[in-house]
């Protein structure tokens, strides 16, 4: 295998990494593509299922449960699991739990269990999610080099949300034209296809944890046990717990205006669409990435770090004057443009961890953000109860403020303070 397969080139510091750069990593190529399947058959399958469980239940809450019911034990798989991501080649992982999600939905879509056994089913599965998100995130570091690996970093979020709208539009289209289980069939193939791209597609590495010496004590384990305590550790680091709570926090309280965008939409009167805010948020989010991961500088970004986190929150205050439709979506999509922030931190998270606990890490933070995110939007749904839907959006742009003014210091690099 040429070194053009393995890893991307190093670029000087002052020098941002180019798309080329990234995709003449045959693996990262690879990885990418087979991210893209596994995201649009995922979103197929949750509106299928939803679409499904609410046909045969007629139950709009069982209908919800099923389009979310894989994000708690996602969360508790992050808690117990994630060892095995640094104790298993990360092949392997990916490959496994792209098997297992095609049993899981061939099975499904049989139609042969109750609604309430298919999300069981579907939790199940759910708690090796983690397992084999970290092992993918862990693996980008060792595809590309330097900057190279920041901007690949945004491209997995660029393509997050880009394929997240393909799935609803194919899965709304096979509904269509096959019905919930067709558009479950499909998602068995994407399962099947990504598990092919991955095993033939990346070379076999073994388990961090077998080709590096731990620093930290035995490293077999129960893997649970193993599990909650590096996440004890990890966590214990002041350096890593700072960056941690850095890319949790100002961005998730966000989440909590994308919560009520609805309500807020509905206040707004006819002709108002929730679907324009939502739309504008992801926009400006997928700009965001592109602009700041392609075309700013390293060391420019890592400055630049606090300031766009601020931009996530300072927008939203506006949302007290309960802006119209079209001037609402201008400051979503300005506001969202400052999850760039998180470009900033990436390196900087990289090199704090050690390397044999990365996967591990990589999956808290994966994990950490997928709570706090759903803590937000529940803390919003809570408030719009009492509070206008403009109001709360400010509120959670006020709190995202106060959280990166908090964080402040964590999120400005080092030699910015000098």
């Amino acid at each position: 295998m040429n070194s053009s397969s393995t890893t991307a080139a190093p670029r000087t510091p002052d020098r941002p990494a180019t798309f080329r750069d990234v995709f003449a990593v045959a693996e990262f190529r690879v990885v990418f593509a087979s991210f893209g399947v596994f995201m649009i058959g995922e979103t197929v399958k949750m509106l299928a299922l939803s679409v499904l469980v609410y046909e045969r239940t007629g139950s709009g809450l069982l209908a919800a449960l099923a389009y979310v019911t894989g994000f708690l034990p996602h969360a508790l798989g992050g808690l117990f699991l994630l060892a095995l991501a640094d104790r298993w080649p990360a092949r392997g992982l990916i490959v496994g739990y792209d098997l297992l999600r095609l049993a899981m939905v061939a099975v499904l879509a049989t139609g042969l269990l109750s609604p309430s056994a298919m999300l069981g089913l579907v939790a199940v599965v759910a708690l090796f999610g983690p397992v084999s998100s970290a092992a993918r995130n862990a693996l980008l570091p060792e595809l590309l080099r330097g900057d190279a690996y920041v901007l690949g970093r945004s491209l997995f979020s660029v393509a997050a949300g880009g394929t997240q709208v393909a799935g609803f539009a194919l899965g709304g289209l096979m509904l269509g034209l096959v019905g919930p289980y067709g558009a479950l069939w499909l998602t068995a193939a994407t399962c099947g296809l990504s598990a092919l791209m991955v095993r033939v597609g990346l070379a076999r590495r073994p388990a961090r944890s077998h080709s590096i010496s731990a620093p930290d004590g035995p490293a077999r384990t129960g893997a649970v046990r193993e599990t909650m305590r590096v996440n004890r550790q990890l966590f214990a680091d002041r350096r890593i717990r700072g960056l941690l709570l850095a890319q949790w926090l100002p961005g998730s309280l966000l989440v909590g205006a994308e919560g009520v965008a609805v309500p807020y939409a509905a206040d707004l009167g006819p002709g108002a669409n929730a679907g324009v805010l939502l739309m504008a948020g992801a926009g400006g989010m997928l700009v965001g990435d592109l602009l700041v991961g392609r075309f700013v500088a390293p060391a420019r970004r890592e400055r630049w770090t606090p300031w766009l986190a601020l931009l996530l929150g300072l927008p939203m205050l506006a949302f007290l004057a309960t802006p119209a439709l079209i001037p609402a979506a201008a400051l979503f999509a300005v506001a969202t443009a400052g999850f760039a922030y998180q470009l900033g931190l990436a390196r900087r998270f990289l090199d704090a961890v050690p390397e044999v606990r990365r996967g591990q890490a990589f999956g808290l933070l994966s994990t950490g953000m997928m709570a706090a995110q759903g803590l937000a939007a529940a803390g919003a749904g809570v408030l719009s109860e009492t509070l206008a839907p403009g109001v709360v959006m400010a509120v959670a742009g006020a709190a995202s403020v106060i959280a990166t003014l908090t964080l402040w210091p964590v999120l400005t690099p080092a030699r910015a303070r000098r």
